[in-house]
């Protein structure tokens, strides 16, 4: 994991990780320009009403776009923020956060296109701002954006910005993108994913705030079985010895272990 100071481009090899996730996007891209259709089915559509449940996982692994150079600068993107990412979260977080991201994200655009399903039908459009690579570019940049907050970033390759407020750029884009297309479940899909790594890489975040509340239950719930094996008759409980016990506050007690029989 990396750790050193806040920078964009951590040093070191790139993960093998990386490297797949580049070759599928640029395989399932050319298949796609080449003309086969049944690559479509992987991507978030409407067919996820009727079963085809996948979609919700495997949309941002098929490329997308037109047949043009520019799939390579979007790979590259991809790659210069997926490996600093990759390095400081490591292989299982880093998997992780794509997948609750990626889920979270299809799952709130899905359930804003059955809401405009009961007023105005089904939109052309619906769900092609979150598709491919674009969307695995929008996650990995909101995850640098909270990692690497101070690090500065050349804004298109011209324009020095906090990583930080990458966050509010993606949000406007993404808004920018509506106004073209109407794709109102796909700029809710983007807001969505991006409130995910939020929610999972902020230690203020909601997330981390239940978390803690759900580990300060549990050890009040431990402390409770304690005291009620002291309590019983004909019991004998020692102190363990080692680390702090339950029962010790932070600037005291010692290094005595919590209660043992």
């Amino acid at each position: 994991m990396h750790t050193g100071p806040q920078r964009f481009g951590v040093g070191g090899p790139v993960p093998k990780d990386i490297w797949i996730l580049l070759g599928v996007i640029f395989a399932t891209y050319s298949l796609r320009a080449l003309g086969v259709e049944a690559l479509d089915f992987l991507r978030l559509t409407p067919l996820v009403y009727v079963g085809f449940v996948w979609q919700l996982v495997t949309y941002p692994f098929v490329g997308v776009g037109a047949p043009n150079i520019w799939i390579l600068l979007e790979l590259f993107i991809l790659y210069l923020f997926g490996k600093d990412v990759f390095y400081r979260l490591g292989r299982r977080n880093f998997w992780k956060l794509l997948l609750y991201a990626t889920v979270g994200a299809a799952v709130a655009a899905v359930l804003v296109q059955l809401l405009m399903l009961q007023f105005g039908g089904l939109s052309p459009a619906a769900f092609s701002l979150m598709q491919g690579q674009r969307m695995l570019i929008t996650l990995l940049i909101a995850a640098f954006a909270l990692l690497f907050g101070e690090a500065t970033i050349l804004f298109m390759f011209v324009l020095p910005i906090k990583a930080r407020i990458f966050l509010y750029l993606e949000i406007l884009i993404a808004f920018i993108a509506f106004l073209g297309n109407r794709d109102l479940a796909g700029f809710v899909g983007i807001c969505a994913g991006i409130g995910m790594v939020w929610l999972l890489l902020d230690p203020r975040s909601l997330g981390s705030i239940l978390k803690s509340w759900s580990l300060r239950a549990r050890q009040k719930r431990y402390q409770w079985e304690l005291d009620r094996l002291k309590s019983k008759r004909n019991l004998r409980v020692v102190r363990g010895e080692g680390k702090k016990g339950f029962d010790d506050d932070d600037t005291g007690g010692g290094n005595s272990g919590p209660w043992i029989h």
